[in-house]
């Protein structure tokens, strides 16, 4: 069972744990936690969406790479740029080859190599479900000018640039 921080303490929680250990800082902390929570929020809300396609987001994400690559891709270029490993890969991609969405050959040029495309099945999949995906994320985004979505992706990478000091001991 994951746990949740569902509701944040208030501000005054916050400083004064700033004011009890030293290189604490309130407004960091309270932003990354009401940002984490969102985070959180929106990938579940994004699970029950794919869910009712028979899809999870780690399938999701394999078939759009797959869709735009006409020539397919190798399984190990498929986990690099996904961000899984070999072997998580590789459950992924039998199990959406005995659902039919994918499709494993030799590679034309090494035969010890395959290749991943997708199935009609999978492209048909896709194409069930894009309309509804782009629809639900225009209006999970709708609250936002261009203008502010410009200024968020700014600010989401300026935050991705600090992440090794939470991931490095």
């Amino acid at each position: 069972m994951a746990l949740e921080l569902k509701q944040l303490p208030g501000h005054e929680a916050f400083q004064k744990d700033a004011e009890r250990y030293p290189g604490s800082d309130a407004s960091a902390v309270e932003t990354c936690l009401t940002l984490l929570r969102v985070s959180d929020d929106v990938e579940q809300a994004y699970a029950a969406h794919f869910a009712r396609h028979g899809l999870s987001q780690a399938r999701f994400i394999v078939l759009m790479q797959l869709q735009r690559e006409e020539e397919g891709l190798r399984p190990a270029e498929l986990a690099e740029r996904t961000g899984v490993t070999r072997a998580t890969m590789t459950g992924l991609l039998d199990g959406l080859e005995k659902e039919g969405l994918v499709l494993r050959r030799a590679h034309a040029g090494d035969g010890r190599m395959s290749m991943v495309r997708l199935a009609a099945k999978g492209r048909q999949r896709l194409e069930g479900l894009l309309p509804d995906h782009y629809r639900r994320t225009a209006a999970l985004m709708s609250g936002l000018s261009a203008e502010e979505r410009q200024q968020l992706a700014a600010l989401l990478a300026k935050i991705a640039a600090g992440i090794p000091h939470v991931r490095e001991p």
